[in-house]
């Protein structure tokens, strides 16, 4: 059997770092800083809403988001509620949450929801045997009841993409608009990735719309997961993605 060959870089700040440095992809980055007191404090003072979320790891795990109301702030882990009075009681919470590991904060976008729930778009990207980026499947993550992430370990759905964005209220034009954009937007981070590290073979954004139907990259993942498909009874984009990822040795 081939063996798997792909890249994987797991700092969320490095591959964040990455982006950045492209001046297109630029705008679609969330601003996001590295967690001490002094970020935290900037970060809550410029946005209503931000996630605290690990540099390393995966499947939406250990994320906290956290929202300034008028007595102070709230925090929200899994369906977990807390109330902190003052900064200071916030950061002391978080701090001893982290356990002395790395975390990020990053800027929260307010998900478009599909009829009614939230939801982000997974754009997989994969390299063909030419060394030519390609956008292969698009589908959506879509949140369970009271949860903040969308994530499927997180008990979120697996939605197709046309259907999600119609259900969001997107007529055909603009779900086509979207549909393109998300694409281009899948290869150029290919690219950029390739700028900074060789051996990548395949990427899944994780992209946001905003109320005004912006795009934004969440998070780019270089060890996604397909297997959550296979939960859509229609398993073409299943087999189509898999028929990329066997040509670099993955075959699940």
């Amino acid at each position: 059997m081939m063996k798997y060959k792909s890249t994987s870089i797991k700092s969320k700040w490095t591959k964040t770092k990455w982006l950045l440095q492209h001046p297109n992809l630029s705008k679609h980055i969330p601003s996001t800083m590295q967690f001490n007191k002094q970020h935290l404090e900037s970060m809550l003072s410029a946005y209503s809403t931000v996630y605290f979320k690990p540099t390393t790891g995966s499947g939406g795990a250990r994320i906290i988001r956290i929202k300034r109301n008028g007595s102070g702030y709230q925090t929200q882990y899994n369906t977990f509620k807390v109330n902190h009075s003052t900064l200071d009681r916030l950061y002391d919470y978080l701090n001893r949450f982290s356990k002395r590991r790395s975390f990020l904060l990053q800027k929260g976008i307010h998900l478009a929801k599909t009829n009614g729930k939230p939801f982000d778009i997974r754009v997989m990207v994969q390299k063909t045997n030419s060394g030519k980026w390609e956008s292969t499947g698009i589908f959506m993550k879509i949140a369970n009841n009271g949860k903040i992430v969308t994530n499927y370990n997180q008990g979120g759905k697996i939605g197709y993409f046309r259907p999600a964005l119609s259900g969001a209220g997107f007529d055909t034009t603009s779900i086509n608009n979207i549909e393109a954009e998300l694409k281009r937007m899948g290869v150029t981070v290919g690219k950029q990735f390739d700028r900074y590290h060789g051996g990548f073979k395949e990427l899944g954004l994780d992209v946001a719309l905003d109320s005004k139907r912006k795009p934004w990259i969440l998070e780019v993942n270089t060890r996604p997961q397909i297997y959550p498909l296979l939960n859509l009874k229609d398993r073409k984009l299943y087999q189509r993605i898999l028929s990329y990822a066997k040509q670099y040795g993955r075959n699940k």
